[in-house]
């Protein structure tokens, strides 16, 4: 019997890597990891962590008729209150795994998040890891252009440029035998005093113990870069930066997302040979597309905001209004009139906007690989939670339908500012400046999804959904598909809140690629 691998997870957000994780399966039928512990301090967040930590529960048995009583339900009760009674126990270890409550590294909470995680790997005699990435909104070329604007931002005086510290700290505590840390790829070339803040990172993590000036053991750890070619010559600080990148697309993730990902292994537990490419059995010739992943949740209308009332009718009308806009303005396609006007024929068709949960007499097939279509779906789960469109500016909707129709003519492409006609072109006085050439992007159906992040929660504008029918912006479902979340993965909040989380995590998927790869290194000889 394979021993438990203990992990504590950092930063966690709504638990994407820690399932990637958890959900790894060896063939004798058995889940080697298993959370100890997981710290998040957004409250939405943490509420929809301690609900996937209740479903882990039962990993390797059934999962209860109630887990899918409470997805299908529209009540306001909460999962505490609807699990604590009927399953005490496994609802106390979800909570205990998630600390009890909100907790966030390098605050007051520091004492209580550290004493939890000794007393979850207090006499554990087998392997542990630690795993998570610091927020990225100080690294991340976005975060940064908006920092920049900010009367008298300081960048030495941001707290966030440092929480990589406290990770640093949990890596003294627990002195795992592999730790996973995840970030943007703008970590590469942010700054503070001049010095890199990644090559800062990397120095420190070699030895945390000295660079905290800690009285524990000065453990030592090798950083590997997962997606380069290994070679036992090549280590002790060879790698370049860049050899940090993962491009997730490259490994059957529906989306161009392109993360910094360390792995760390302790010096003295490194095997003599190493076993090839980390992450090259999993790599894909063919790109998982858009349409592949959200073509087969049910069809849902946006809504309209500012309009009494918002229902189908005054949708239907504003969708007419919409294609006698733009019917004309796409003569320079036949392709893309043909599009406007079959959309506007299935307009007839009753659409609503979904909720919190879809049912679904029949769903659809996909023509997924089938590695995707196996993570996805639940046979217990007949329909889909958190599929729920917003609602849209009547004006910001013809835009869409426009957006939808040409990106269909022109092989995905979305259209550019200087591509809108007049009668479409938004109020701002910077709409032909060319610092707006993007605003409005189509998730085009035949291509690899736009990155995922948490501006998706603001307006929707760079994820229209492809299909002009439906003349909306993406789901936090569909959002959370190409994310590669599951489709029993509920997420609690608000709905803005929801696509936070959703933008704010890792692929679950990439994380369970990555998990086989730790586990193959913890299994290795030394």
């Amino acid at each position: 019997m394979t021993d438990t691998i203990k992990i504590i997870d950092l930063f966690a957000g709504p638990g994407g890597l820690g399932e990637g994780f958890s959900a790894f399966k060896i063939p004798e039928g058995q889940y080697p990891f298993k959370i100890a512990a997981s710290v998040e301090k957004e409250s939405s967040a943490h509420k929809t962590l301690t609900l996937r930590a209740f479903y882990r529960q039962f990993l390797g048995r059934k999962v209860p008729p109630e887990y899918y009583e409470y997805l299908r339900s529209n009540s306001k009760i909460s999962a505490e209150q609807f699990f604590s009674d009927k399953y005490p126990k496994e609802w106390a270890a979800a909570k205990r795994e998630t600390l009890g409550g909100p907790k966030a590294l390098g605050s007051e909470d520091h004492d209580e998040i550290f004493s939890a995680i000794e007393q979850q790997i207090a006499g554990h005699t087998g392997k542990k890891i630690v795993i998570g990435g610091p927020p990225c909104q100080a690294y991340s070329l976005v975060g940064r252009a908006r920092n920049k604007g900010i009367k008298g931002y300081i960048a030495e005086e941001d707290h966030r440029h440092f929480l990589y510290k406290e990770y640093l700290k949990v890596l003294d505590l627990v002195q795992p035998d592999v730790f996973v840390m995840e970030n943007v790829k703008g970590i590469l070339t942010a700054k503070v005093n001049g010095e890199s803040i990644f090559q800062k990172i990397r120095d420190d993590l070699v030895c945390p113990a000295k660079a905290l000036d800690s009285s524990r053991d000065q453990v030592e750890y090798e950083l590997l870069p997962l997606a380069h070619p290994l070679e036992f010559q090549n280590l002790y600080g060879s790698y370049q930066n860049k050899d940090f990148v993962i491009r997730a697309e490259e490994f059957g993730i529906p989306q161009a997302r392109h993360r910094v990902i360390l792995l760390g292994v302790r010096k003295d537990l490194l095997p003599r040979e190493l076993a090839g490419e980390l992450l090259s059995d999993w790599k894909h010739d063919n790109p998982v597309t858009t349409g592949q992943v959200i073509n087969n949740l049910p069809r849902l209308r946006s809504g309209l905001s500012r309009t009494t009332p918002n229902d189908f009718q005054a949708w239907k009308n504003n969708f007419e209004r919409g294609f006698l806009k733009v019917y004309s303005e796409l003569a320079f396609s036949t392709k893309a009139q043909d599009n406007a006007k079959n959309a506007y024929e299935s307009a007839t068709e009753e659409l609503n906007q979904g909720g919190r949960w879809v049912p679904a007499k029949r769903i659809p097939k996909t023509h997924l690989p089938d590695e995707l279509k196996q993570w996805y779906e639940d046979k217990c789960l007949p329909g889909f939670v958190n599929h729920e469109a917003r609602n849209h500016m009547a004006e910001d909707l013809h835009r869409y339908l426009y957006a939808s129709c040409y990106a269909a003519a022109k092989d995905g492409t979305s259209p550019r500012s200087r591509d809108y006609p007049k009668n479409l072109a938004p109020k701002h006085k910077n709409w032909t400046t060319g610092n707006f050439t993007d605003r409005f992007k189509v998730q085009a159906e035949n291509r690899v999804a736009s990155t995922v992040t948490s501006h998706i929660s603001k307006d929707g504008h760079y994820f229209i959904h492809y299909d002009p029918s439906q003349c909306r912006s993406l789901t936090v479902r569909e959002a959370a598909r190409i994310q590669t979340f599951p489709d029993n993965y509920f997420f609690e909040g608000n709905r803005t809140e929801q696509y936070v989380q959703v933008g704010n995590a890792v692929p679950p998927l990439l994380a369970n690629h990555i998990a086989k790869v730790v586990f193959s290194l913890l299994n290795q000889k030394k």
